[in-house]
């Protein structure tokens, strides 16, 4: 994983090999098995943003997660020109590894459109400098490996925990709406493009959604007991997005059934702005200890 934010940058710079073909190099060091998911479905806007007019911004995305990315050799993103309107572009874009499609993302850009805007609430919540860092969470809670882990994989952002809204002990904690929030920005100041900042926040969507699904279970991310991956992935972009600005995740997840977990998420900025929802369905697969 990138532990810079410069490395996220430079993962966005995707070399191109031929019309609507670019190539995407991957982190320096990482100690995952496989390609992180979000970094696939950056790297895969990045490379449809670069076949539309510059006017048209990205206001969809619907990504299938197929196989496990390889970590040590590059991904190749081969978009397709599915459709160019008068206001909408639409693109399809196959990932590729060994010979296989490992990622599929079908892409919607729009022009700028005057028309009715109304939008959600923000809940209250404590504003960033008075939650607690997720790294600070792991350091004091974690494994000396699982902080150094952290900071390895994770640097490039800055993440705050603020809670859920379950009670461990609670017997009927499943059936109780779920309730997951944290803040989050890149820790650095990104360049000054639209689509730098839509793909930055495509990468670390993918970051803790599945953990709403779980958390009702008693459950995390990592968990000896779980055998977790994204399948799908889904993005509306509904207003502009400053992924270097605090941005609020605020996650639910509506049902967990046949070893699978739906979450989705409203995503605002500190002044109540609803930037984005999010929605993923991800493997959570209870793995039971062989006698």
């Amino acid at each position: 994983m990138p532990s810079s934010l410069e490395e996220i940058v430079a993962l966005l710079d995707l070399e191109q090999l031929e019309v609507g073909l670019y190539r995407g190099r991957q982190p320096e060091s990482s100690s995952l098995k496989r390609v992180f998911g979000g970094q696939v479905a950056a790297q895969a806007l990045m490379a449809a943003q670069l076949t539309v007019p510059a006017d048209r911004y990205v206001h969809s995305l619907h990504l299938y997660f197929i196989l496990g990315g390889d970590p040590g050799i590059p991904i190749v993103y081969d978009v397709e020109v599915v459709r160019d309107g008068g206001s909408f572009n639409t693109r399809r874009v196959a990932a590729r590894q060994h010979g296989a499609i490992i990622f599929y993302m079908t892409a919607s850009f729009q022009k700028k459109e005057d028309g009715w805007d109304h939008q959600d609430r923000m809940p209250v919540v404590p504003p960033p400098e008075e939650t607690t860092p997720l790294s600070d969470i792991i350091q004091t809670h974690g494994s000396r490996r699982q902080s150094a882990g952290w900071r390895e994989e994770w640097a490039a952002f800055d993440m705050r925990f603020i809670g859920d809204n379950r009670e461990p002990d609670d017997p009927q904690r499943a059936f109780v709406p779920v309730c997951q929030r944290l803040w989050f920005r890149a820790d650095g100041t990104l360049p000054d493009s639209p689509n730098v900042h839509n793909a930055a926040f495509t990468y670390i969507s993918d970051f803790s959604l599945l953990g709403a699904a779980l958390a009702p279970h008693g459950q995390i991310i990592g968990s000896p007991n779980v055998q977790a991956a994204s399948l799908d992935h889904t993005i509306w972009f509904h207003r502009p997005i400053a992924a270097d600005q605090w941005l609020l995740y605020d996650q639910t997840s509506p049902s967990a059934s046949g070893a699978r977990g739906l979450s989705t998420a409203r995503v605002f900025a500190q002044d109540g702005t609803l930037v984005a929802t999010v929605a993923q369905e991800g493997l959570i697969r209870p793995i039971v200890p062989k006698a």
